[in-house]
């Protein structure tokens, strides 16, 4: 086997330290488990905070990595809540862990479907094609009313314990868990995934797909498959939804919930994946607070939380962590080095 090109070796270490855990990682985990115990009287809005950081990391898969607007991502996350309810009213599939497997790949085929029609046009063109789906969807929902209980919302869902063993209950602390794992294992795969060299041609995709397809990458393919992860990485959040409060309705394609979700990336910031994660955060704890401090006008608030932040300017704020950051690079550094 011949010997790598100087090149080929930047390369690959480049890929190598793309895919190293930063100590802020671990420290951001170690926090999101911990809470199963520091904050047990919250779980119920921090399940709702697991599923909706699932949801934007959704987007940002497709948004941050592929640069594909959308405004109607909701369309899938609607698909996975109603196709995890309907599997368990009726009975197909009862065990939760194989039924939100399930819902995934159900929107994942739905995604897969309609991909190519997110491939025509440009920016604005893909953002009314993403709504119009998601429009339509919600109008098919509603109109097959005995299967999905139209306006009223599917009732009567009653879920199995997870794995046979650990029953959902009415204060939320095994939904919490479980929605929390599953948010760990997709966010592992996520990472993974942009990590390897399909990640880094998304990149190159996104800034530039004349150049991309001149040095051979199949740039159709690339979009078609991560907005067909994507897809199913929203419908495994519609599928938590669905599970943890046993109900679904028509809201689940709504256009407001998808506006939610670039707020939420607006916030936490898009094209390294812990963004939806700090955004969800962010936006459901500031939402739950302001409802409670102001119930007619927490939107008024959020939203000027929002144009200060577009004022201010992220980079601006990122500026203030700096010091954090570098003792957790000094601490990196170390670490590597008595290891090596």
């Amino acid at each position: 086997m011949s010997e790598q090109t100087p090149t080929a070796k930047r390369a690959a270490q480049g890929i190598l330290a793309r895919a190293r855990w930063h100590p802020l990682e671990f420290v951001f985990w170690i926090v999101a488990f911990s809470v199963i115990w520091l904050l047990p009287n919250k779980h119920l809005i921090l399940t709702e905070i697991a599923w909706l950081a699932l949801f934007a990391l959704s987007l940002d898969l497709i948004l941050g990595y592929a640069g594909i607007l959308s405004l109607g991502h909701a369309a899938f996350f609607g698909v996975g809540s109603y196709a995890a309810a309907l599997l368990a009213k009726h009975g197909i599939i009862t065990e939760p862990v194989l039924a939100l497997i399930a819902a995934g790949l159900i929107a994942a085929v739905v995604g897969f479907a309609t991909s190519f029609l997110m491939l025509r046009g440009a920016d604005l063109t893909r953002l009314m094609v993403s709504l119009g789906i998601a429009l339509v969807l919600r109008e098919l929902a509603n109109k097959f009313s005995e299967l999905t209980g139209g306006a009223d919302g599917l009732q009567g869902v009653t879920m199995e314990p997870i794995l046979g063993r650990f029953r959902f209950d009415m204060f939320g602390h095994n939904g919490f868990i479980y929605s929390l794992v599953v948010l760990f294992v997709l966010f592992l795969i996520a990472r993974r995934l942009m990590a390897s060299p399909f990640g880094l041609s998304l990149l190159a995709v996104k800034d530039n797909p004349l150049r991309s397809r001149a040095i051979g990458i199949s740039v159709d393919a690339r979009l078609v498959a991560i907005y067909t992860i994507a897809a199913f990485y929203a419908g495994v959040g519609g599928g938590l939804l669905a599970q943890t409060t046993a109900f679904s309705s028509l809201d689940v394609f709504s256009f407001d919930r998808s506006a939610d979700l670039l707020l939420v990336l607006i916030i936490g910031g898009t094209g390294y994946l812990y963004g939806g994660l700090i955004g969800a955060v962010i936006f459901k704890v500031m939402q739950d607070y302001l409802a409670q401090l102001t119930p007619q006008y927490w939107p008024f608030w959020i939203g000027l939380v929002l144009v200060i932040l577009v004022m201010v300017g992220r980079d601006r704020m990122l500026r203030w962590t700096e010091p954090v950051r570098a003792l957790a690079n000094r601490l990196d550094w170390r670490a590597k080095g008595q290891a090596s």
